[in-house]
């Protein structure tokens, strides 16, 4: 599948502030934008305020974006990074107060991933804390290295080992409900 080129027209539009051709644009990449920024936040109402900040990069100032490169693989850049500083402002509020809860798991089993819907997993990935969240969709869903994770967040690269660790465990723990489920009504 060919990455698709911003449409000139649009861009140029753009570049001009015009209203009409950002609000098509919107229309263009809102679910794809959406769909980026909820693997990231705990609920849609942060996953809308990174999208519109992503919106807003571009609006703001469009020769960010080099209309001969694909259109999509720079703006899912562009979440991502907002993504990791939403994280990180949060992380810090929840230091502040102390609510965030990072809970431990002993026990594994084989995952079922593969049979799950993809907003079943979305919904999967937002139950998880957001540190291990975020190193969970950075390393296993976007491809990063735990050195460049460790290096986007601030922290080290055994932290970021760690927290995917703990992510798969919480996913383990999360599914076994719904693998006993599936014996019951066999």
């Amino acid at each position: 599948m060919k990455s698709e080129i911003l449409d000139k027209k649009i861009w140029q539009g753009l570049v001009e502030k015009n209203r009409k051709d950002q609000e098509v644009l919107y229309r263009l990449y809102y679910s794809y934008g959406m769909s980026i920024c909820l693997r990231y936040t705990s609920n849609r109402e942060g996953a809308k305020e990174v999208l519109h900040d992503g919106f807003m990069v571009l609006f703001a100032d469009p020769k960010k974006y080099n209309p001969d490169q694909p259109f999509k693989p720079w703006f899912r850049k562009v979440l991502v990074n907002l993504c990791i500083n939403y994280y990180k402002k949060h992380q810090k509020q929840s230091h502040e107060t102390g609510l965030e809860f990072i809970p431990e798991s002993e026990d594994a089993q084989p995952s079922a991933l593969d049979d799950m819907q993809y907003n079943e997993l979305v919904r999967l990935i937002q139950r998880l804390p957001t540190a291990y969240r975020t190193v969970f969709n950075l390393y296993i869903l976007d491809g990063y290295t735990h050195e460049e994770i460790a290096g986007m967040m601030d922290t080290s690269i055994g932290t970021s080992k760690s927290n995917l660790s703990r992510a798969r465990e919480k996913i383990r723990e999360l599914l076994k409900p719904r693998s006993h489920e599936k014996e019951i009504l066999r």
